[in-house]
């Protein structure tokens, strides 16, 4: 099954209220961000880089719990590294999925420095990558949206924490450049 055919089976389109929701969400973060920038607190680069950061999440969380379809009941799967198990076992698809899990988070792991304007430790990252993965496993299964497992937290985590050190290592070969760069004139 292709990324594409994975949205649309789980998730439904934004409702026109889903979408005002959002955009007023959106602007309240917006305003409270300038009011950031004017106290001098955070610069223009940052507010672009969190605003990306804002968009990025609502889309993941969108897609991950909000236009998913209900189902039943509450579902866990509490085994610890039980879909690594399947792939040993010659399961292709749930290694497709395990992949797919590794790169949600990776997005948001390479907008982390970004929005703090410098390079940040890749541990940040997996916390906020743990964080984030269980605000989404919460809710999957208190709204009965998906199944609640340790091994998509564990697999968003290390993604979020793998986009960070790539960012970082971007970052630095930028600031060598530029460095290189400003030492030659």
């Amino acid at each position: 099954m292709d990324l594409y055919q994975i949205l649309k089976t789980h998730n439904r389109e934004w409702t026109a209220r889903e979408i005002i929701c959002f955009l007023a969400a959106y602007f309240f973060i917006f305003c409270f961000l300038m009011y950031q920038y004017t106290s001098k607190k955070i610069k223009i680069s940052q507010i672009l880089g969190l605003m990306l950061t804002v968009a990025f999440l609502a889309v993941v969380f969108a897609s991950t719990v909000f236009t998913r379809i209900p189902e039943n009941e509450c579902r866990a799967e509490l085994e610890l590294f039980w879909s690594w198990k399947a792939v040993l076992s010659g399961n292709k698809e749930m290694l497709k999925e395990n992949l797919l899990n590794c790169m949600l988070l990776f997005p948001f792991g390479m907008l982390l420095p970004w929005d703090f304007q410098k390079g940040l430790k890749s541990g940040y990252a997996l916390g906020a990558g743990v964080i984030v993965s269980f605000l989404i496993e919460f809710l999957q299964f208190v709204l009965k949206r998906g199944l609640f497992e340790w091994d998509d937290m564990i697999h968003n985590a290390l993604g979020c924490m793998a986009g960070c050190f790539c960012m970082n290592i971007c970052i630095s070969l930028f600031r060598m450049i530029r460095n290189k760069k400003a030492g030659c004139k």
